[in-house]
């Protein structure tokens, strides 16, 4: 009687993670971004997984909403790659939520993420999580702020390189 209650319970959170993320079509739909209600379970069905991978759990689908409210307005983003996106973010939401402790809030992450992807990574999903994420997470861990990088950009020290050779007559 208990697991029935649990699976029927599980049942109806799923149902209104997934009506949740298809009403988010009526904002995505200005970019020319939808998705079916194939994609929507898909979708809730890759967080489920996200979330037991990553020994989480949350109600509802507000993070993935959040999600498709922060990147639908990129420029790297089409119909044709807008699901598959939405899969791989959401997967790196929570790990890396657990990467960085929670020591962010889903805003602030997402954010994060948002300004990385449209910014350095050119949406890159591969730079996003294998460099950008991983040294936020690496920075918070550690005691530095998100976005501190030790190392000077490369222009900086090409540009030292440059005048030196010139005050040089090089």
């Amino acid at each position: 009687m208990a697991l029935e209650i649990m699976n029927l319970s599980s049942a109806l959170i799923q149902r209104q993670a997934v009506m949740e993320i298809e009403k988010c079509n009526d904002f995505s739909a200005q970019f020319g971004l939808t998705l079916s209600h194939f994609q929507a379970v898909e979708l809730v069905e890759t967080r489920t997984l996200a979330l037991q991978g990553n020994g989480r759990i949350e109600f509802g689908g507000g993070v993935i909403q959040k999600i498709i409210r922060g990147f639908c307005y990129s420029p790297y983003i089409s119909s044709h790659n807008y699901a598959e996106t939405l899969h791989e973010l959401v997967e790196m939401f929570y790990y890396y939520k657990n990467e960085t402790l929670d020591l962010l809030s889903d805003d602030e992450l997402i954010q994060f993420m948002r300004s990385r992807f449209n910014g350095i990574c050119q949406g890159s999903l591969e730079l996003l999580a294998g460099r950008e994420l991983y040294n936020m997470a690496n920075n918070l861990r550690y005691g530095y702020a998100p976005n501190y990088w030790e190392y000077p950009a490369e222009d900086e020290d090409e540009g030292d390189d440059e005048d030196e050779q010139n005050d040089n007559g090089y």
